[in-house]
């Protein structure tokens, strides 16, 4: 059969034909057969969606993130009297990034070290005293028994037995309470030092918190204060990414996730630096209940163009979707709108409509899959002209 009865034939049953066999689109995988469409040789064409088997692949966009991100927050209050740096600057590991007052924190830790150093010396003063205690003990002084106006050395034998004989008093029990007494002095000084020592320490460390610093190398992605603000506890100061380690984050769908192995290789796409090839560095072990998705982030190789907060897309093997067709646009049909791309669909009053879709992976012959956004059977522009804008009839996009 020739090519002209066949065109015929196709317009009998209602199917668009291209005007020279030249402007068919190659076959490509999954096809058995060229795509129909119509091409306006004035002006952007009118192409009719179909579907075409593809392979069991998906897309999913994503963001770029740091391996480490962290936001320091204010641990105590204070005025903000010190700033490192601004958005973009590297910090070495402990670098000081803010500080904040610490006039009274000062303040009070001189005067802890005053009160270490009185609990010092009461301490050496009890140890003397249970010194004294122990080789001269105050149970032998007669001074403490009553005596007959003797001397010394008679009352040692003579007053002090017959004291203890009417029951006035027992030496031995009189020297054991001594000691005592003198020992709890020393164990209460020590006590003192221990509790001076925790007041300097807890001092110190509020010190320490006045002063944020850099845990780990990286770049200062944004600042919440400026010099002279006054912060409160926990609230944000600065964050800090370690940007030498970059990764993609993607929600993936549940049914997708059992398919992916740790240091898999994925196929992925960045606003710059192109196609690149990431591997699953993390599979996060529960889902979103609302989103049935799960978090799973990709390395990224070292030294790629870009930082975190880039828009990006992953090519993911669905064993699930079993080959069933999905609509094919020819490339050149979608626009960028920033991060996402549109097309240009005819509705029934015969004006255009901006309609955002998900895109998969090219097929290679100047088509490409939608993976939603588009349903088959619809019309769009096949070719808009630059600085097209929806809301025009399909004449004027032909202009």
């Amino acid at each position: 059969m020739t090519s002209d009865y066949i065109k015929s034939v196709l317009i009998t049953v209602g199917i668009a034909v291209p005007l020279s066999v030249s402007a068919m689109p190659p076959a490509g995988p999954g096809y058995s057969q060229p795509m129909p469409y119509q091409f306006n040789q004035g002006g952007s064409g009118i192409y009719r969606v179909i579907a075409a088997p593809q392979n069991n692949n998906m897309i999913l966009g994503g963001t770029v993130v740091a391996a480490r991100e962290v936001t320091l927050t204010a641990q105590l209050p204070g005025r903000v009297e010190f700033l490192g740096g601004r958005e973009g600057d590297w910090f070495k590991p402990k670098a000081l990034i803010v500080g904040l007052s610490d006039d009274v924190l000062n303040a009070e830790r001189r005067r802890a070290i005053a009160q270490l150093g009185t609990a010092e010396s009461m301490l050496r003063n009890s140890r003397v005293q249970y010194s004294r205690e122990l080789w001269a003990p105050k149970s032998r002084d007669v001074g403490r028994m009553p005596g007959m106006g003797m001397p010394s050395m008679f009352d040692q034998f003579f007053t002090r037995g017959i004291g203890s004989n009417l029951g006035m008093g027992n030496p031995w029990l009189e020297r054991q309470a001594d000691l005592y007494g003198q020992s709890s002095n020393v164990q209460k000084a020590q006590s003192q030092i221990i509790q001076a020592h925790s007041g300097i320490d807890a001092i110190e460390a509020k010190l320490r918190d006045a002063r944020t610093v850099a845990p780990f190398a990286g770049v200062l992605t944004q600042k919440f204060v400026e010099v002279g603000d006054t912060v409160q506890p926990g609230a944000p100061l600065v964050s800090i990414a370690d940007v030498t380690r970059l990764q993609i984050q993607v929600e993936v769908p549940v049914r997708v996730v059992g398919q992916l192995q740790l240091g898999m290789p994925v196929p992925a796409r960045l606003d710059v630096g192109g196609q690149i090839e990431a591997r699953v560095a993390q599979i996060y072990p529960a889902a979103h209940a609302n989103r049935h998705t799960v978090t799973v982030k990709l390395a990224l190789p070292s030294g790629i163009a870009g930082g975190p907060g880039l828009y990006a897309e992953v090519m993911l093997p669905d064993g699930n979707s079993r080959g069933q067709p999905t609509p094919v646009i020819p490339e050149k049909a979608a626009v960028r709108r920033g991060s996402l791309s549109a097309v240009f669909v005819i509705g029934h009053d015969d004006k255009t409509q901006l309609r955002l879709v998900r895109l998969g992976e090219p097929m290679g012959n100047g088509y490409v899959p939608v993976l939603s956004g588009l349903k088959t059977g619809e019309q769009i522009l096949s070719a808009p002209q630059p600085g097209y804008r929806a809301g025009q009839s399909v004449n004027q996009a032909r202009r």
